[in-house]
């Protein structure tokens, strides 16, 4: 536990890179097209409890895992964003189910360390082109709910998104208390 604190809070946070392709205005809503690389992520996955119950303690044991309880013992640093990938009704109301995925910092991308909770999963996932729209303020699920809806009406019924799923995204350490950035991404369907 302190090394996952001493990481998150004296650690180096590496962002995860990206190329923008565009940066667009509609009806006042600003929002960026980005393409990101492919990149091995750490992961742990919940169904059953809503957004709000599981997610902090999903964060917790990644943040635990590259803060050093993993088999080789070794401290990553932190990477952000924390991405939180949903699966929302056709309401709008989020499923009890949700996966949690941090990128493994690129010093460790070829050889990440062995997690030793079980229910962590080292995954590669390919590259992505997202919609991402940035809002402030602490983000629970009625907030990222909100932003999405925001996204979806803005980008409209013809654009090219997955609407079976979106990522929630948090850059900054929980108690960081103002000047924090949230985003939400939709997955650009390839043509």
């Amino acid at each position: 536990m302190f090394g996952m604190i001493k990481n998150s809070l004296f650690g180096n946070t590496e962002e995860t890179e990206y190329k923008v392709l565009s940066s667009e205005t509609k009806d006042g809503v600003s929002f960026e097209v980005r393409r990101y690389d492919a990149a091995k992520y750490a992961t742990v996955s919940s169904e059953g409890r809503t957004f709000d119950q599981v997610s902090g303690e999903l964060v917790r044991k990644l943040l635990m895992y590259i803060g050093g309880s993993n088999e080789q013992g070794e401290a990553m640093g932190t990477a952000a964003p924390i991405i939180i990938t949903v699966y929302p009704r056709n309401d709008g109301v989020l499923s009890r189910r949700l996966t949690v995925g941090i990128r493994i910092p690129s010093t460790y991308q070829q050889a990440p360390p062995n997690p030793t909770d079980t229910a962590i999963g080292i995954e590669e996932r390919p590259g992505m082109t997202v919609y991402a729209l940035q809002f402030g303020g602490f983000a629970g699920e009625s907030e990222y709910r909100a932003e999405a809806l925001r996204l979806t009406r803005t980008l409209g019924e013809t654009a090219p998104f997955q609407r079976k799923q979106y990522f929630c995204c948090s850059y900054d350490p929980p108690l960081k208390p103002y000047g924090r950035r949230n985003e939400v991404w939709f997955l650009q369907e390839e043509p």
